[in-house]
């Protein structure tokens, strides 16, 4: 599996993203933007990217924070969150910055099927992914897993042009039952093609073998297993066109 850090710009800000993909595949792939969690690109970041060229992508890790920007990761996530969280335009922009940089360099290595584009997103990178959604950028699908799901800045109808999976655990506190509803009530409203998976007393980060703090984050093997099982199907037939009695996509 080849593994290349890409240096990037935003806004006069310096990234480092990985572009990641399996180089025994000769045809082109779909790309798949993924936007890790508070702790940025690290290692078990990387590693998850990995696994998702695994299954047939040219992937992404996209550099949220800014080089030398990141957490050490003995910060309270929320507290180091905050300011970004706050700066809404800003991280919007980080997003669409990515996903120019994934489709540039797949072009560009010949390895990537640039008319096919999906981005997916780990808690704070699940807020990340749906507001490149919001901003109505040409992606046909994003996936949201355990992700921040409240928005100052929420969608308007037309707004959206991919299709929206959400994974989410029942009992996960920092994205509670009222912001679930919030999110379905935006998604309905903007007229977007849209899907919530809810798991019963999953609670939040399940995806992440790491994660044990009970009644916060705790990993769950059989949410993980059938999010991703859903999240790949999902992108799938989104590339097709199959969106599952949703509106059908506005024309290019």
């Amino acid at each position: 599996m080849a593994v290349e850090s890409i240096f990037y710009s935003v806004a006069g800000m310096s990234c480092r993203g990985a572009l990641i993909w399996d180089e025994g595949v000769k045809a082109p792939r779909p790309l798949l933007l993924m936007a890790p969690n508070w702790r940025g690109v690290i290692k078990p970041a990387i590693e998850t990217g990995q696994m998702l060229a695994g299954e047939g992508y040219v992937v992404f890790v996209a550099d949220m924070f800014g080089e030398g920007n990141g957490p050490v990761g003995t910060e309270n996530p929320m507290e180091f969150l905050r300011p970004f969280m706050s700066d809404g335009a800003g991280m919007r922009r980080r997003i669409a910055a990515a996903l120019d940089t994934l489709t540039r360099e797949a072009d560009r290595r010949a390895i990537g099927d640039i008319s096919r584009r999906a981005a997916i997103g780990f808690c704070f990178g699940g807020l990340n992914v749906l507001d490149l959604a919001r901003t109505g950028a040409d992606v046909q699908a994003v996936v949201s897993m355990h992700g921040t799901l409240a928005t100052p800045q929420p969608a308007k109808r037309g707004d959206i042009k991919a299709a929206v999976l959400a994974v989410h655990g029942a009992a996960d506190p920092v994205a509670p039952k009222a912001e679930r509803d919030a999110f379905e009530a935006e998604m309905t409203e903007a007229g977007a093609c849209w899907a919530l998976l809810t798991f019963s007393d999953v609670c939040h980060a399940f995806t992440d073998p790491q994660a044990n703090t009970a009644a916060v984050a705790v990993y769950d093997e059989p949410a993980t297993r059938h999010g991703y099982a859903l999240a790949h199907a999902f992108i799938a037939d989104a590339f097709v066109g199959r969106r599952h009695g949703c509106p059908a996509p506005r024309p290019a």
